[in-house]
């Protein structure tokens, strides 16, 4: 099965500000809660590029430390990129971020189609296990996001 996560902000920052942001890997550190244990490996070197291939370890759950490996398949500058996953913990992962100007700021857009491995037992976990995390996940980011760039309400 096919899941799919959306998640809307609208920040209190001009375009190039959150872009600057959210476009350097190095900052995904920032907006990761804490007990996900977040460690890039590689990749997190130079702004994001079509092509850029980011390598990390993440603990989501019980402490076990998984490998992530995803590349940045989509860029078009301070509107939107994609990064997809090639190796990781997910069967499927394909996340769309969006940004457009609005009066007072921008609005951030989240789009996120996964699929979980396991089969079965995947569907079975994940609206306990899975998707609760994911949106803590996003949780986490919203608030930090909000914390550094003001939130448009």
């Amino acid at each position: 099965m096919l899941y799919t996560f959306k998640r809307t902000q609208k920040l209190s920052a001009s375009l190039e500000e959150v872009w600057e942001f959210i476009s350097s890997p190095k900052n995904l550190a920032v907006i990761t809660p804490p007990s996900m244990g977040f460690k890039t490996l590689s990749g997190d070197d130079r702004q994001m590029f079509s092509g850029q291939v980011i390598h990390y370890t993440v603990t989501p759950l019980f402490g076990m430390s998984v490998e992530w490996v995803t590349e940045i398949t989509h860029l078009q500058n301070k509107e939107y990129f994609v990064d997809e996953q090639r190796f990781g913990p997910y069967k499927f992962w394909h996340h769309k971020h969006f940004l457009k100007e609005i009066p007072g700021g921008v609005i951030m857009e989240d789009i996120i189609h996964y699929k979980l491995p396991f089969g079965f037992i995947g569907r079975i976990v994940h609206p306990f296990l899975v998707e609760p995390k994911l949106k803590a996940i996003f949780d986490y980011r919203k608030t930090k996001l909000k914390e550094l760039f003001g939130e448009i309400e």
